[in-house]
């Protein structure tokens, strides 16, 4: 196990984490994984996988939860979420995956949802979530490994505590900031005063210029050598060019707009460790509220669908430290998936893991005072 920012000491921003520091801190969601490794007959490397992100126990599809969306960069591809712009509704758990696997994984999450509904002769619709980012330097992308038992993999192995980041699921062949990327996550609690609300963050981080990478806000990357840098002897015009896509969670009572309001939020903390400059950066991000209880699903006969429903809404006067929870929350899962991913090689390129002397000698170098008071 490699140390997550906070064991090296290094705080970001003013609220304090949950327990888990992960985005399964919000009561309800659970995460999993499946890794795709190995080589084909041509000697072609596979490094890649699943994430799967479940907003509560059960279908999504027969408990739903409001949701917003916000596309900092559109240079990247999803599924879903033009009924989330519509009704605001997420019904699905969201995947994270590699580019060219999008289609499968979303066919999949719909014959695993579809075996979990009643065979009453009902009528049956589900448009899942699946969210990508370009793992072809390392992985044989255009081998289409990812299968439907890959995805039933990750769904099976979803459970709440604490998650596995770095080279896992969707984040295995993923680069960030020129260093070995993938999936990370952090999160924020508001103290009893401000709501007691939990906002958690899951990133897959595959984007960014070393140059560029912020930490606390000091600019560690110029500090950093390049010389280990894939993109020196890769066939890329440049560096940055990838992805990152988030996903937030909250435990508050939020109506589809605030959670879209919510979700530009994750564009702050991107841009806190000096990533979301890129042209060939698709900066896709989906945040969920889980504090209305009793959304309804699509009713499938109007007959049964009741006229109105009595929901909860935080008030706007008290919905800034959500943004800040969020904002703080994405910085740090940034940062996480960065320092728990290993080296990693694949179809003759080598990126390293940023391991922590390297990221706490170049926060000296910049000045940070290396103690508990900092933060940005």
């Amino acid at each position: 196990m490699k140390p997550r920012a906070r064991d090296l000491n290094i705080r970001f921003g003013q609220l304090q984490p949950g327990p888990l520091n992960a985005i399964t801190d919000v009561p309800g969601v659970r995460v999993g994984h499946s890794n795709v490794r190995g080589r084909t007959a041509k000697g072609r490397d596979i490094l890649t996988g699943v994430t799967v992100i479940e907003p509560r126990a059960g279908s999504t599809s027969q408990q739903p939860c409001f949701a917003g969306v916000h596309v900092l960069n559109g240079n990247g591809d999803a599924t879903g979420l033009e009924w989330i712009r519509e009704a605001g509704l997420l019904t699905s758990p969201i995947a994270f995956t590699n580019t060219h696997s999008l289609g499968v994984v979303r066919d999949a999450l719909i014959a695993v949802d579809r075996e979990q509904q009643p065979d009453d002769g009902r009528l049956y619709w589900n448009m899942p979530v699946v969210l990508e980012t370009y793992d072809g330097l390392l992985n044989d992308i255009n081998g289409f490994h990812v299968k439907p038992e890959h995805v039933a993999e990750a769904v099976r192995s979803a459970k709440s505590g604490p998650v596995t980041e770095g080279n896992v699921g969707g984040g295995s062949g993923m680069i960030c900031h020129e260093f070995k990327g993938g999936i990370g996550t952090a999160s924020r609690r508001l103290s009893d005063a401000q709501g007691g609300w939990t906002v958690g963050a899951i990133v897959q981080a595959n984007h960014g210029i070393r140059q560029e990478l912020r930490v606390d806000g000091y600019p560690v990357g110029r500090y950093m050598d390049q010389v280990d840098s894939p993109f020196l002897k890769a066939a890329l015009p440049h560096p940055g060019m990838g992805s990152i896509v988030v996903c937030l969670a909250t435990d508050a009572p939020l109506l589809p707009h605030q959670c879209t309001r919510l979700a530009q939020r994750a564009s702050l903390g991107l841009a806190r460790t000096g990533g979301g400059n890129e042209d060939h950066s698709g900066d896709i991000f989906i945040a969920f509220a889980t504090g209305n209880q009793h959304v309804p699903p699509a009713a499938y006969e109007r007959k049964k669908a009741a006229t109105t429903d009595g929901l909860c809404m935080v008030n706007n006067d008290h919905i800034s430290e959500l943004f800040l929870a969020a904002t703080e929350a994405v910085e740090e899962a940034i940062i996480n998936a960065v320092l728990a991913a290993e080296t990693a090689e694949g179809n003759g390129h080598a990126v390293p893991g940023l391991d922590a002397e390297t990221l706490l000698q170049a926060l000296r170098r910049a000045g940070w005072p290396g103690d508990a008071t900092s933060g940005t």
